[in-house]
């Protein structure tokens, strides 16, 4: 068995189509979603463990595309810089795992690396450029 964790990001256009039922049904592919931020006419964003045969997942990687998705490997870890760091929250609404919370003690953005998915949203969100994404 083949297992790889992937982002998918979806256009507006596309994220009314059965991309994961056909990640089962077509390519034998189980799946754990590990993140996701999908709303009608909008973009979005889907985190996925996926586990089958390195063919069956090949092929389906492909279909992804063609579709017109694109599609990254799980392969960055996401940190924060402490020095750069405002703490002014604005990361915390795109935390969908709760890896980024605030210490009530201290009013401080808080970083927890183990709940974190690496779907990078926070990354986006922080005007302080204080989340950074690390290629492995």
């Amino acid at each position: 068995m083949y297992s790889k964790k992937i982002v998918i990001r979806y256009k507006a256009d596309i994220v009314d189509k059965p991309v994961v039922y056909s990640l089962v049904k077509d390519f034998n592919l189980a799946f754990n979603i590990m993140s996701a931020r999908v709303s009608p006419r909008r973009e979005g964003l889907m985190v996925l463990d996926l586990t089958g045969k390195k063919n069956d997942f090949d092929r389906a990687i492909r279909y992804l595309k063609d579709l017109g998705l694109t599609v990254d490997p799980l392969s960055k870890s996401v940190t924060q810089n402490v020095d750069k760091c405002v703490h002014c929250g604005a990361c915390l609404a795109f935390c969908s795992p709760s890896a980024l919370y605030i210490d009530k003690k201290t009013m401080k953005v808080m970083f927890d690396t183990e709940k974190c998915n690496g779907c990078g949203l926070c990354v986006k969100a922080c005007p302080a450029r204080a989340m950074e994404i690390n290629l492995l």
